[in-house]
């Protein structure tokens, strides 16, 4: 008798949205990127670190990168086989690139959000946009379900 061994699959979940160069449309890029994240049966782990991660790049597209009438992209991909998730931020102003400027003080208002993407991201960066513009993406890696660290922060039990 031949019994049917289960086959995963290596599947890629791909979201992306434009939205208004706006503070409502930085907070409706993060609660559609949570959404999304929770469809997808993200790890909670994952999915706070994406939330902090989603805001601080819509809200700096809005605020540094807008320009008048042109929307920004939201686009987040999942790679299952590689528990990789790319958060990717586009707007239209490619000559604004963002850097992290440490001299920010604790007292200042503005100025340490890539600081934040910088500690919650496994890797982030920037690319050209054509045909004008910048992409700025960061990239969280999920463990696999039988790691001991994925299991100890979600609870999951083998």
């Amino acid at each position: 008798m031949n019994a049917a061994t289960p086959q995963l699959t290596d599947t890629v979940f791909t979201f992306a949205q434009q939205l208004s160069s706006t503070r409502r449309g930085a907070r409706l890029a993060r609660l559609l990127a949570m959404e999304r994240l929770i469809a997808w049966e993200m790890s909670p782990g994952i999915i706070e670190r994406a939330e902090h991660v989603v805001a601080e790049l819509a809200s700096n597209a809005a605020l540094h990168g807008r320009v008048q009438g042109r929307d920004f992209l939201l686009a987040l991909t999942l790679d299952n086989a590689t528990g990789t998730l790319r958060i990717a931020v586009s707007d239209t102003r490619g000559e604004c690139r963002p850097a992290i400027r440490p001299e920010r003080g604790l007292d200042d208002g503005t100025g340490r959000g890539l600081i934040l993407v910088d500690a919650l991201a496994d890797r982030w960066g920037t690319e050209p946009r054509s045909p004008s513009g910048k992409t700025v993406w960061a990239m969280l890696v999920q463990p696999p379900p039988g790691d001991p660290k994925f299991r100890e922060v979600t609870g999951t039990v083998d």
